[in-house]
């Protein structure tokens, strides 16, 4: 685990990176890539996913044990996500969004720092996900409606 004051610069210093629509905007008006790329460096490196749910727990004052309970993992296995020995299925992080009480963003965030598949409105099942995580529902609660939408439930891969 991080230290909470190494963590928490860390945290600070992901605040202050250019948003993500100036940036694109800035590589498109680059006149040299190979300047670029070494001009913006810092800005372009991205945390592990165990760091940057590591810094998550810091900045909402948590700790990972109460985000795995919530998120109706497997104590070990999520532990051994949070210390980056495991890598996480798109449905484990998704299980991890309701552990840590995300919003559609903060999941979609979560996503992209696992490099998974964002959530697309337009499939069924993310779409009931997308609702769920919008109303702050608990992962038992998803777990109920995908259920009765016959749809597979998170961790699962089927339905039960």
């Amino acid at each position: 685990m991080i230290p909470k004051d190494v963590a928490k610069k860390q945290v600070d210093s992901l605040k202050a990176r250019t948003g993500t629509t100036t940036f694109f905007n800035r590589l498109l008006e680059a006149p040299d890539l190979e300047q670029f790329i070494k001009n913006n460096a810092d800005e372009m490196q991205m945390p592990s996913f165990c760091e940057y749910i590591s810094k998550l727990c810091i900045k909402l004052g948590e700790v990972p044990e109460h985000i795995i309970r919530r998120a109706n993992i497997e104590r070990s296995y999520g532990h051994q996500i949070f210390r980056g020995s495991r890598n996480p299925s798109r449905d484990t992080v998704l299980q991890l969004a309701f552990g840590f009480g995300a919003d559609v963003d903060e999941a979609q965030e979560l996503l992209k720092y696992a490099g998974k598949n964002a959530l697309y409105p337009r499939v069924k099942r993310d779409a009931v996900l997308i609702y769920c995580l919008r109303d702050h529902f608990t992962i038992v609660e998803t777990q109920r409606v995908l259920h009765e939408m016959e749809l597979p439930l998170l961790g699962t891969g089927r339905i039960k």
